[in-house]
């Protein structure tokens, strides 16, 4: 399958370099801050990235191929069982890079067809791998986007004085 015809796939070819450029100058003490204990801080996306690749994304390519059900992911359950704490950040963008890589070679070599392919989501019914190539592009976006704001919001915003009144953080 040509990988011009994969929606989604710039994004996810762009998503390791994006953060790693993002995060190349944040300071330290930006990856464990949380800017409260309901909200994940740039360390636990960047872990929660690197599971996810693997145990939702190419697992789910792999079952999508095979013909098989797709199983659940629920970040939520994973986040409280402690799945995305105590890694190191950069310890994560490393594995995310590495994991992203495999995904890329497995989507490399997607059977003609495959995009089309439909398979019974436990929650959603029955979904396509296309749709699935567009949320996974979405959900790349997403925690790039999040990361910024967790880190400008962390790094900068206190420190713009009266600047603050023209901004609205959401970290």
């Amino acid at each position: 399958m040509s990988a011009r015809t994969i929606p989604g796939l710039d994004t996810l070819k762009q998503t390791p370099k994006i953060l790693e450029t993002l995060l190349a100058a944040a300071p330290r003490e930006a990856f464990d801050w949380k800017p409260n204990r309901k909200r994940w801080s740039i360390s636990q996306v960047l872990a929660h990235l690197a599971h996810v690749e693997r145990e939702g994304f190419r697992v789910r390519v792999e079952q999508f191929v095979k013909g098989e059900p797709l199983g659940a992911y629920d970040q939520n359950a994973q986040a409280a069982r402690g799945t995305y704490s105590g890694k190191k950040a950069r310890q994560s963008l490393e594995r995310f890079k590495r994991e992203r890589a495999r995904s890329l070679a497995l989507l490399r070599r997607l059977p003609r067809g495959a995009l089309e392919r439909h398979a019974r989501h436990p929650e959603l019914g029955m979904v396509s791998l296309r749709q699935m190539m567009h949320e996974w592009a979405f959900h790349d976006l997403g925690h790039i986007r999040q990361v910024a704001e967790l880190y400008r919001a962390r790094v900068h915003f206190p420190q713009m004085g009266g600047w603050t009144r023209y901004y609205k953080i959401n970290p």
